[in-house]
């Protein structure tokens, strides 16, 4: 190989390593001062690792629930004030009716007992958007509502 072709498969090799780094995002990446709620159907989701990801489908006249403050969670290891957030949550400025929903990893889905979820399933869920919501639509999910059921995503459970 030349200098030149050597130089063209390396260039490209970073830019597919930057790209992956890009595509997964830490906590500090999401605006946790302003928590969203969203609920809806997943339209695709990939079961996998290093978190579960799914598109969620949000209905037009999408609203925070009535008592949305006042469900109960599940306690968690992380210093999380999850009636706080509850009460804080609000709906999404934009009007996007699709979603990329980050979880956790699996195996802290599989320590919260999470059932895997399926395309179809229905869902609701409070979590973070990107600061000011600018970027894709993606929300990192804090607490997730399945079948009348509450998980906490930050940590594992106590």
């Amino acid at each position: 190989m030349d200098r030149r072709t050597l130089l063209q498969a390396g260039a490209l090799a970073l830019g597919g390593v930057a790209g992956a780094a890009r595509a997964h995002h830490g906590w500090s990446s999401f605006d946790q001062s302003r928590p969203l709620y969203l609920e809806g159907k997943a339209v695709q989701v990939a079961w996998r690792n290093p978190h579960a990801e799914l598109v969620l489908e949000v209905p037009e006249n999408l609203a925070v629930p009535a008592g949305l403050a006042s469900r109960s969670l599940p306690a968690q290891s992380a210093g999380v004030d999850g009636a706080a957030l509850l009460a804080r949550a609000t709906v999404p400025r934009r009007r996007d009716r699709r979603w990329q929903i980050e979880l956790a990893p699996i195996f802290r889905l599989n320590q919260w007992q999470v059932p895997e979820l399926k395309v179809g399933d229905s869902m609701a869920m409070v979590g973070f958007a990107f600061e000011g919501e600018r970027g894709e639509p993606v929300l990192r999910v804090e607490y997730l509502f399945v079948s009348d059921k509450a998980y906490g995503l930050r940590s594992s459970p106590v």
